[in-house]
């Protein structure tokens, strides 16, 4: 038998209903792919509008809220006066906090027994009690030590001040404030520093760096992508924390709308005027605390992720397109 008597011929491709040879599937054209419907998912937004066009317009055509008496007090010198008093107390309680803070850290994470042992006792006191109490107690310390003095431990005093003199409500709120925050500080510092590799510093041990360098250098550099976040929260929980101070008197946003509406009586626009600063100035920190995570994002991601302006230039080019 010949070798050419081995080859099969190949069946002819099937016909087509109407009497033509069916084309090869690799010469057939591709389907067009449609995206699968989500009819529950379009309902869902739908209900979710609809309730929130109801509240907005529940609120802009009630006419309890008075809007014409928020638009009177929003710009006046006392609220004015209370909302710089109240970013001044919050800039200052997490400047000094995260400094306080961020000792309490290193302590917490030393060798030493007893540097460790009284870090942690403080966290421990100042997370276990309200901030309230603590105001309270602050704001009452001349009771229990109604002179301070300064000179050798245990032996004579060369200088003495009467606390009376020396905590006013200002003050009080300020150091009650600041160690509350100080004590929070330090487990968002401590764990931040607990967030990066063991490896890393001791690679930059054994290319002989001090502790305090590769501390600066390379360990906090690194740790602060894990306390940006919490420190943005803890930085808006503070401005609106510093409300509480009210109760000691201090003339902040909150207590200077109380004054206003103690006097006019007109309680819903005055609170409204302070709810509204408190928003605008809580956005405000919201858009810098976003780019200050993606300041320090850099290295840690191959491509950043884009900014609000960004995106909406990308959904225009994709609308014009």
């Amino acid at each position: 038998m010949s070798a050419s008597s081995d080859v099969v011929p190949l069946p002819p491709p099937p016909s087509a209903p109407s009497g033509r040879p069916a084309a090869r599937v690799d010469e057939e054209a591709p389907d067009r792919i449609v995206p699968r419907r989500h009819p529950g998912r379009l309902l869902s937004a739908a209900v979710a509008l609809l309730v929130f066009a109801m509240v907005v317009n529940s609120v802009v055509r009630n006419p309890h809220f008075q809007w014409h008496v928020v638009g009177q007090y929003f710009t006046t010198r006392a609220v004015l006066d209370g909302l710089v008093l109240t970013l001044w107390l919050t800039a200052a309680v997490m400047a000094l906090g995260f400094l306080i803070g961020t000792l309490l850290a290193v302590l917490r994470l030393s060798a030493n027994p007893v540097l460790r042992t009284l870090s942690w006792g403080y966290v421990w006191i100042f997370r276990s009690t309200p901030i309230l109490v603590q105001l309270l107690f602050w704001f009452n310390i001349g009771a229990l030590y109604p002179r301070l003095g300064l000179g050798i431990p245990f032996g004579p005093e060369f200088v003495t001040v009467k606390t009376v003199n020396l905590f006013g409500a200002g003050l009080t709120a300020l150091i009650g404030l600041t160690l509350h925050e100080s004590a929070y500080a330090a487990e968002v510092v401590r764990g931040g520093i607990l967030s990066v590799d063991a490896g890393q510093s001791e690679a930059a041990a054994a290319l002989g760096l001090s502790r305090w360098r590769v501390l600066r250098r390379i360990v906090v550099p690194q740790a602060m992508r894990s306390i940006v976040p919490t420190a943005g929260n803890m930085l808006i929980g503070t401005l609106k924390g510093t409300s509480i101070v009210s109760v000691l008197a201090v003339q902040d946003l909150l207590y200077s709308v109380q004054l206003v509406y103690n006097r006019t009586y007109q309680i819903i626009p005055l609170l409204m005027v302070a709810t509204i600063w408190y928003i605008i100035v809580t956005s405000v920190l919201s858009f810098g605390q976003y780019y200050v995570e993606r300041y320090y994002a850099r290295g840690a991601q191959r491509a950043l992720p884009p900014t609000p302006l960004q995106r909406l230039r990308a959904a225009v080019a994709r609308s014009a397109a």
